[in-house]
């Protein structure tokens, strides 16, 4: 089995992502299949790679009113990754001064645990298939 490489997950997200793990399924197209996907694409990072969860808030974002926040992460070296600023298009926002989550934090929402479980299973099934890019 092959390693997951980032390079592969972010090459394998978007054909993992619909509308039922986003956090906003409403919003959420087949042009844009990272939209609503940050809080549990942030999470599965943390599992494969480590680091840290992080979070800014989106409030006064006048292109994304509807978001509240986003999270990437930052890696055991010190690296930032956002495996879905994609979603945010030309207009990637100015993010403040990030805090650092826990995992306990961010599973408390009962909704994102259930969104984080079907996209993990469905990246799971990919590696087991060998359908990695």
């Amino acid at each position: 089995m092959e390693k997951l490489t980032i390079e592969r997950l972010k090459e394998l997200l978007p054909l993992l992502c619909s509308s039922e793990p986003s956090a906003d399924p409403e919003g959420w197209t087949p042009d844009n299949p990272l939209w609503g996907h940050c809080a549990v694409v942030a999470l599965i990072v943390q599992d494969y790679f480590g680091g840290d969860l992080l979070r800014a808030s989106l409030k006064g974002t006048p292109w994304f009113p509807q978001n509240v926040s986003h999270y990437w992460n930052r890696l055991p070296d010190g690296t930032k990754v956002d495996l879905t600023e994609d979603q945010f298009g030309d207009s990637y926002p100015t993010l403040p001064d990030p805090i650092i989550r826990t995992r306990e934090y961010v599973l408390s929402y009962p909704a994102t645990v259930k969104r984080c479980e079907l996209l993990k299973a469905r990246l799971a099934k990919a590696i087991e298939e060998g359908r990695l890019p």
